[in-house]
């Protein structure tokens, strides 16, 4: 099928998702949206809740596993938006509206090129496709609960926002909840046990900590405190402060030794991990995938962000159209050019790796 006609179709589904709205666990019009695509096109696909999947047509069993996934579930608009987020505008080869960059575009070009090569033979790889829910909240019903549905998955593209640019690994991410304990009293009294100003001590022990191994691609570990929670009264010293710390974990480290490390040296009374399932992620270079982009000419990185990928354990590839840094801002969008670049991008990466020489 024609490149352009896809890529005419796939925008005009994104603008379809973009006024249909897909909060985390609220995606079932976007999903009758892709399904009507693959009906259109005449592709055998399933539905798994919110979780809209096909395999190519010549699937063959012996053959190794590609997944292609990108997720059609959004954020809430923030309060700053000017612009109707429900309302696909186009302005100036911008198409605006909430999900289009995140990850709408990424999306679409995603199921133009799983259409594009559905009826392809001979492929070296299989292809399958997974348009997935509830990404954004990480919740239980999205690709982590297909991955006991679909075959077994050797390789991953997983499409993101990269400038479709080849982000060869992704950091985890741990969240952890902090108690640093004292003595509660009335204001007016002594107490050399107050932990606010204990506080103090691990404060600048969590700004001060360093992780010894640093990774090519990610850097080091970075560990930030974002929450901190204490007192009711003005003359009440409380019995502990609550804490919250945000970790991104490299790829020299499990998300378990993070917690370790942190649960053996941190100075506080408790350090627990609300889950150590979202690790790092990564494809070697050396891959027939990132050495098809090298030779396209696109560049290679490591992305801060966390995505469905955490969920993977094969060799995973993030790599979309649009901005990762205009992902949850006000007046989201992407480029129309962008979802034409990234489609015929996608195609000629896949044209290298699947069709036999």
């Amino acid at each position: 099928m024609a490149i352009q006609e896809l890529t005419n179709d796939a925008i005009a589904l994104l603008k379809q998702l973009i006024e249909t709205p897909s909060f985390s666990s609220e995606e079932d019009q976007t999903a009758a949206h892709i399904e009507a695509w693959f009906k259109k096109y005449d592709i055998d696909y399933k539905r798994n809740q919110n979780n809209v999947w096909a395999v190519n047509k010549h699937f063959d069993a012996s053959k190794p596993n590609m997944l292609l996934n990108s997720h059609h579930d959004t954020v809430k608009p923030n309060t700053a938006y000017t612009k109707d987020p429900f309302k696909a505008i186009v302005e100036d080869d911008k198409l605006y509206g909430l999900g289009s960059n995140d990850a709408g575009g990424c999306l679409v070009s995603l199921i133009a090129t799983f259409t594009h090569f559905y009826n392809h033979k001979d492929l070296k790889y299989n292809l399958i496709l997974v348009a997935s829910a509830e990404e954004e909240s990480s919740g239980p019903n999205g690709l982590n609960s297909m991955l006991k549905i679909i075959p077994k998955i050797d390789v991953a593209i997983v499409g993101e926002p990269t400038q479709m640019n080849l982000a060869v690994a992704e950091k985890g991410l741990v969240v952890f909840d902090v108690k640093v304990k004292g003595t509660a009293s009335h204001a007016a009294h002594p107490n050399d046990d107050n932990p606010i100003y204990k506080l103090i001590e691990t404060l600048q022990w969590f700004k001060d900590v360093k992780f010894e191994k640093t990774s090519e691609a990610l850097g080091d570990v970075k560990l930030t405190v974002t929450q901190i929670n204490a007192g009711k009264q003005h003359n009440v010293v409380p019995a502990d402060v609550e804490l919250v710390i945000d970790v991104r974990v490299n790829d020299k480290y499990t998300n378990a030794e993070i917690a370790e490390f942190l649960q053996k040296n941190a100075p506080c009374s408790s350090i627990v991990p609300r889950s150590l399932h979202l690790n790092s992620s990564s494809i070697p270079v050396e891959h027939p995938l990132v050495q098809a982009g090298i030779a396209m000419g696109r560049t290679m990185y490591g992305s801060p962000t966390l995505s469905d990928q955490a969920w993977l354990s094969c060799k995973s590839l993030k790599l979309g159209p649009g901005d990762s840094p205009r992902s949850h801002s006000a007046d989201e969008f992407i480029y129309l050019h962008e979802i034409e670049e990234g489609i015929k991008i996608y195609v000629e990466l896949l044209n290298r790796v699947l069709i036999p020489v």
